[in-house]
């Protein structure tokens, strides 16, 4: 990983992606679009896992030197600093379901990273963050989309 000045560093993001038993490919569109966005400043890689969930809830993690072909991720496998701990792994892997593959990526927002360092230069310092499920979001315009229920008029006497 190349490295970074602590104070332009920008804000650091992880994501899981999990894939149903027997459905799992890490290579193809997912892996091009992953290095379009290294390529292209908008994130730095700092890490990328691979995880699997037996049925019993035991996990394996695998760093991505430990599989075969990488394809278009190799370029990137070279600049992981391998930062997550076994106790990061076990938190992670809560979240899967027993029989499933995940993708486990920890990334800098290289695109927030001057708004970060300004922030900080002003004395700020970032105190939350969150992301907002696109589901929820397609509900909640959905509902606001959505016919008001009619008043239906009083009957007289009733």
């Amino acid at each position: 990983m190349v490295e970074t000045s602590l104070d332009a560093l920008g804000p650091v993001d992880f994501l899981i992606v999990e894939f149903p038993e027997g459905q799992s490919t890490f290579s193809g569109e997912m892996a091009e679009e992953l290095v379009r966005l290294t390529d292209s400043g908008t994130i730095r890689l700092i890490d990328a896992v691979i995880l699997a969930k037996d049925h019993q809830g035991g996990i394996e993690a695998m760093e991505l030197s430990d599989v075969g072909d990488l394809g278009a991720l190799q370029t990137l496998e070279a600049e992981l600093a391998e930062l997550l701990a076994e106790e990061d792994i076990v938190n992670l892997a809560a979240a899967m379901d027993p029989g499933s593959i995940a993708g486990v990526l920890v990334y800098e927002n290289l695109w927030a990273a001057p708004f970060a360092s300004a922030a900080r230069r002003a004395g700020g310092q970032l105190i939350a963050n969150g992301r907002i499920p696109v589901q929820a979001i397609i509900a909640s315009i959905d509902a606001d989309e959505a016919p008001e229920p009619r008043d239906t008029p009083e009957t007289p006497g009733g």
